[in-house]
């Protein structure tokens, strides 16, 4: 499959790694593909690995992930908004403030979440909001000792979610939940500061979620 990744740091790179493993294409859009890292990046994963601009890397994936830093969404959604029409976008962000001195914030949550607000900025595309509470080393393939971690997906398209739901499976999620529509961003969101609360506290970025059943 082809697979554009909307964003060049450790998130869509830790992506396209793994991507590239289970056989698929890749392409990393960013606004400098031309950066001496990406570029010894693109060399070390060989012919699979594309870079190009992020209108390019929307272009060219069946399904692409979004993958950048919240306060460049609005930008960027809209340079690749008609390129993402009818397409299933992943969306692995999340929509924090970060501060000089303290752990990061949400921007938004109690009436709406990133996820609307990415949904309602791409209007031609199925959004599915996943993968935004564990590490970006773990969002493929993850490997836990005490057991498997939990995934949750939402999204308004059943279908976008199932395929979606699909790909996670193939990259290794085992436990993976349907909370429904994408207004279940607005827990999904907050779990992301859980997590980063969580690692503050015990000095470790290196857990995930997991429910247990009595």
């Amino acid at each position: 499959m082809k697979i554009g990744i909307v964003g060049s740091g450790d998130v869509g790179q830790s992506l396209a790694s793994g991507l590239i493993e289970f056989g698929h294409e890749v392409m990393i859009g960013t606004r400098e593909p031309s950066r001496k890292e990406l570029v010894k990046f693109k060399k070390e994963l060989g012919k699979r690995m594309k870079l190009g601009t992020t209108t390019e890397a929307a272009s060219f994936g069946d399904i692409c992930f979004l993958a950048i830093a919240w306060n460049a969404g609005e930008d960027v959604i809209a340079m690749i908004r008609p390129q993402l029409a009818g397409k299933i976008v992943i969306d692995v962000t999340n929509p924090l403030v970060f501060y000089d001195s303290g752990p990061p914030q949400l921007a938004v949550g109690h009436t709406i979440s990133g996820g609307e607000i990415v949904q309602q900025s791409l209007p031609d595309s199925h959004v599915v909001k996943t993968l935004n509470i564990v590490n970006h080393q773990n969002m493929i393939q993850p490997k836990f000792k005490k057991g498997d971690p939990i995934m949750f997906v939402c999204g308004n398209n059943k279908s976008a979610v199932n395929h979606t739901s699909e790909l996670l499976q193939e990259l290794g999620w085992k436990d993976i939940v349907d909370l429904g529509g994408i207004e279940k961003s607005r827990l999904l969101e907050p779990l992301c500061l859980l997590w980063v609360e969580y690692g503050i506290a015990r000095d470790t970025w290196k857990h995930a979620f997991s429910v247990l059943q009595g």
